[in-house]
């Protein structure tokens, strides 16, 4: 059998490794992280519906079946397509006869001055739960303004601006909007506190249906959140956000979800870059020129219908890593590696309690509201890994459906609690947050 390395513990690295591992093939899986992370959900991390442990599996657990899988935890220094070596800062190298690569992604700032050091982007449990402790300060600041023996209002810490009207923005605009109102209906927060959602676009969800478009757009303005399209952020200050059209807005939390790039290891392991400075590959997800190469995920330009790539979505980290490992059986059977069949089962955006949108099957039937909402509840579950994620987070949607202001309550005083469900350390991932301010 061949050893194969993987390169990244997100969705698609572990899709891959776990298929090798059905198999027995020996995989090395290398991330600096010891759990993976559920990207879809990170924005109810930030907003206090889901505790940051249930949206992170420790890789332990999630390999406890396949024990031909070993996870090597390790900050990556380089990796080496030529060689298929992949080396850390410590020094220490692995070289596989294959080498897959699963880094995947990291926020696009567009070289907007201050954006990096001031936004907040939702690209990890970290960056979620560093969100989540920042919002609560500044509530906490906000909550006492609003308070009617408390100061004046500080605008600056009760005022969100949200960048990028897709998916990300979207969901937590909406889940913030929902927030704010709990709080003002308990004259816990000033009337003057805000979330403003701003696109340089003129649309919400660019890759939806113009009605589901319309139905976002209705839904955030019912839940109060300010949405102003054809601008875009000009520089992110510590205390204020400048826009295109000259309008400066006070804020201490700007939200990036303006769009992403392949992640930093893609632009320095030999591969060919496309858009996005992501890695191009062929229709079988191999590199060309490297044999035994393959890349995927969010790392990768992975060939669609019109010549268009895929786009980032959870399904298709999925569906790309199982295919990889199949092709990666393939060669070394022997046998001919057969070209990416993306299974498109429609794309679906949370907007609120009981708001959602959805465009199923090829005709891209579309569905909101409650039976929207219901499916992508059920949706997110079953793709969530592991059986206790699974049920504590239908435990924390429900209780969170049931109680409008939990969330209100949770960024006062406290954090979602996680199930004790074992009192094994390696069901519990290691998540660090150095400080809650912009990485």
């Amino acid at each position: 059998m061949p050893k194969v390395v993987v390169v990244g513990g997100g969705m698609a690295g572990v899709a891959c490794a776990r298929e090798l591992g059905r198999r027995d093939v020996e995989v090395v899986l290398v991330d600096r992280n010891d759990y993976l992370q559920f990207q879809p959900l990170l924005y109810q991390v930030a907003s206090s519906q889901l505790p940051a442990e249930d949206v992170a599996r420790p890789l332990r657990v999630v390999f406890e079946d396949r024990p031909s899988v070993t996870v090597e935890q390790m900050d990556v220094a380089s990796v080496d397509v030529a060689t298929k070596t992949v080396t850390g800062n410590d020094g220490k190298t692995m070289t596989g006869d294959y080498l897959v690569i699963a880094a995947g992604a990291q926020p696009n700032f567009f070289g907007v001055t201050g954006a990096r050091e001031h936004s907040f982007p939702l690209y990890s449990v970290v960056d979620a739960e560093r969100l989540r402790l920042h919002l609560r300060e500044q509530l906490r600041v906000g909550t006492a303004a609003g308070s009617a023996a408390g100061p004046d209002p500080d605008t600056a810490a009760v005022t969100v601006v949200v960048v990028g009207g897709g998916p990300t923005g979207v969901e937590i605009a909406g889940a913030l909007g929902e927030l704010f109102a709990a709080l003002k209906s308990e004259h816990r927060l000033p009337d003057s506190a805000a979330v403003h959602l701003v696109d340089h676009g003129r649309a919400l969800l660019a890759p939806f249906s113009d009605k589901s478009h319309q139905y976002a757009l209705d839904k955030l303005t019912h839940h109060g959140v300010k949405v102003t399209f054809g601008v875009a952020v000009t520089q992110v200050g510590p205390e204020n956000v400048q826009l295109s059209d000259g309008t400066q807005l006070p804020t201490r939390t700007v939200i990036w979800g303006g769009g992403e790039s392949a992640g930093p290891l893609a632009g320095t392991c030999g591969a060919p870059l496309g858009r996005g400075g992501r890695v191009d590959v062929g229709p079988d997800l191999a590199v060309a020129g490297f044999d035994g190469v393959f890349g995927i995920g969010d790392v990768a330009n992975i060939p669609g219908p019109g010549d268009r790539a895929l786009p980032q979505l959870g399904s298709v980290a999925q569906q790309s890593g199982k295919w990889a490992a199949r092709n990666i059986l393939a060669q070394e059977a022997g046998e001919p590696l057969k070209p990416f069949k993306y299974k498109d089962k429609g794309i679906m955006a949370m907007i609120g309690r009981d708001a959602a949108v959805a465009e199923v099957g090829a005709h891209r039937h579309q569905v909101e509201g409650p039976i929207a909402f219901a499916a992508w509840l059920g949706l997110h579950a079953i793709l969530l890994s592991g059986v206790h994620n699974r049920i504590d987070a239908f435990l924390e949607w429900a209780d969170d459906y049931f109680h409008a202001d939990r969330a209100a309550d949770l960024e006062a005083g406290g954090t979602p609690s996680r199930i004790a469900w074992s009192q094994d350390p390696a069901d519990q991932p290691r998540i660090t947050v150095t400080e809650p301010g912009p990485a």
